[in-house]
């Protein structure tokens, strides 16, 4: 990679948000972006890298494709991986794991051979160290005989923002619920409510978005541990993040449960993200539920599916009721719900909008039903 300032950086979504991430790297500059099957892929050297792990909402995992080359078969493989340029990507004392992908188009299928070899030729070439538990992946990619080489900068899934402790069954991940946020027009600049808001987390990252703050503020990263990293200057590029002047006495975000642990849950983590100023929780049922005062905003909700939590039969009563909240008090409100079952996203009686496309979401297909403004 020492001949090139660029080099491809893959961000990846859940199948199905693709668009909507591509939006947000657009609106945050990052060059050439493209959407690609399982997200989006833009050009940039590691500074960007960084930028995009620290900064990117929707993003799952950033990867940075560090090389490629063709190879027919194991022995070929073996010999071009030894000549590769480990030293400018990966530290000796930093432990490595490597994960293979590969098929039946290419000449190399099996992936476990593949990977035993590239492990050989790092320790014997390089002085890597490998781990099972290392929590730097490098990772193998052979499609029509081509072996790309990326690594994983991110470590931990991004949707770990580093700030939140306590969850609850079946969570919504928070770069889901910013996509989804943003899918359903949110800027940052109305309110949000939630009415099974959980462990909060449509309204800690609606509060978020609205502060300004970046999300991967409380956490590191993978490429921290890399030989390509410096120190001085990831300290600077952060230094340079604006921050933004907001008027707070403008803002507030809502979210409520009828479990009172979610609430108590949504209200620790919402200490912890630094977004207590403009939030509050409260403990009733979506029967209960009253719009705040001030101007209509968006409700946006991820009730349970059944698939999971809760009886099916006995959902279609709680999405009826929401549905009868929400027609009856909500007027000029926008409304988002998060289902994998549209029969009970229709049990609502809300005026959906054409459907957009499913989202994989932890083996579920899930979809985003939306409104236009309540009458």
């Amino acid at each position: 990679m020492s001949d090139i300032d660029t080099f491809e950086i893959f961000l990846t979504a859940a199948p199905g948000l693709e668009a909507a991430l591509l939006a947000e790297v657009r609106e945050a500059g990052f060059a050439a972006a493209k959407s690609v099957p399982g997200g989006v892929t833009v050009q940039g050297d590691w500074r960007e890298v960084w930028r995009a792990n620290l900064c990117l909402r929707g993003a799952a995992r950033v990867l940075a494709r560090i090389g490629e080359f063709r190879a027919f078969h194991l022995a070929q493989l073996d010999k071009r991986a030894r000549k590769f340029p480990w030293g400018e990507v990966l530290r000796k004392d930093v432990p490595v794991k490597v994960e293979v992908t590969t098929n039946k188009k290419s000449k190399i299928y099996h992936a476990g051979a593949a990977a035993q070899r590239v492990e050989k030729a790092l320790v014997e070439s390089f002085g890597a160290t490998l781990s099972k538990e290392a929590a730097l992946t490098l990772k193998l990619r052979i499609d029509d005989n081509m072996c790309q080489f990326s690594v994983d900068t991110s470590g931990e899934g991004l949707h770990k923002r580093g700030h939140k402790s306590a969850v609850g069954k079946a969570p919504m991940r928070e770069n889901l619920a910013a996509l989804f946020l943003r899918d359903c027009g949110f800027d940052g600049r109305e309110p949000v409510v939630d009415p099974m808001c959980g462990s909060g987390t449509f309204v800690i990252e609606a509060a978020e978005i609205a502060l300004g703050l970046v999300p991967g503020r409380s956490r590191s990263f993978a490429f921290e541990q890399m030989a390509s990293f410096d120190a001085d200057a990831y300290a600077a590029l952060k230094a340079e993040l604006p921050p933004q002047e907001v008027d707070i006495s403008a803002l507030h975000f809502y979210g409520s449960d009828r479990n009172a642990g979610a609430v108590e849950m949504a209200t620790s983590n919402a200490a912890r993200a630094g977004v207590t100023a403009i939030t509050q929780f409260s403990h009733h049922a979506v029967s209960d539920l009253m719009p705040p005062e001030g101007p209509a905003g968006l409700v946006i909700v991820n009730p349970p599916y059944g698939a999971r939590i809760g009886n099916k039969k006995l959902l279609f009563a709680l999405y009826g009721a929401l549905g009868k909240t929400l027609m009856e008090r909500f007027s000029g409100w926008r409304v988002g719900i998060v289902t994998s079952e549209t029969g009970l996203a229709k049990a609502t009686g809300l005026p959906l909008l054409p459907l957009g496309a499913p989202v994989a979401h932890g083996g579920l297909k899930i979809r985003l039903f939306k409104t236009a403004p309540l009458r």
